[in-house]
């Protein structure tokens, strides 16, 4: 049985993380970008999620700034090989606990409109479709769902 840890992005895990955001999405983010949300960007906190056993391998991982009382995710990726095994629902459940417990009162997204796995992953966590951004996705032009989500009592 494997055990998984869920912890903050270091420097050493953006290798593994630029390697998954290339097999996972049309226009991947570079290493370099990803650096520069670890180390330049106040606003962002990204967490993955990695095995156990040393070395620790990353499975999945997202990011989220943190503007005003409002978290922006803005990219969750579970690695191919890890797909189907719940590993996003949980991410996803860590990033909404760790939004909470930093005084954040709702979290935003957008998602594909064709990414119907994700759009059912988000919506279980308790996102709403609120709206939609047309023609957001550069390489395809593909629209985008507005997804919120708004902690209990706000």
């Amino acid at each position: 049985m494997v055990s998984y840890e869920i912890r903050g992005m270091r420097q050493e895990d953006i290798p593994q993380i630029a390697a998954i955001e290339k097999l996972v999405f049309p226009t991947p983010w570079s290493e370099a970008a990803f650096r520069s949300e670890l180390e330049d960007n106040a606003m962002a906190q990204y967490l993955v999620l990695v095995t156990e056993k040393e070395p620790q391998e990353v499975l999945a991982y997202g990011g989220l700034w943190k503007i005003f009382d409002e978290g922006h995710i803005t990219n969750i990726a579970v690695h191919p090989k890890a797909q189907g095994q719940q590993l996003g629902r949980l991410l996803v459940h860590a990033m909404i606990q760790w939004s909470w417990s930093q005084g954040l009162s709702h979290m935003t997204l957008e998602v594909r409109q064709s990414n119907l796995r994700a759009i059912d992953l988000y919506k279980r966590a308790g996102f709403r479709e609120v709206g939609l951004r047309p023609g957001y996705y550069e390489e395809n032009h593909e629209d985008a769902l507005i997804m919120w989500l708004h902690r209990e009592g706000q």
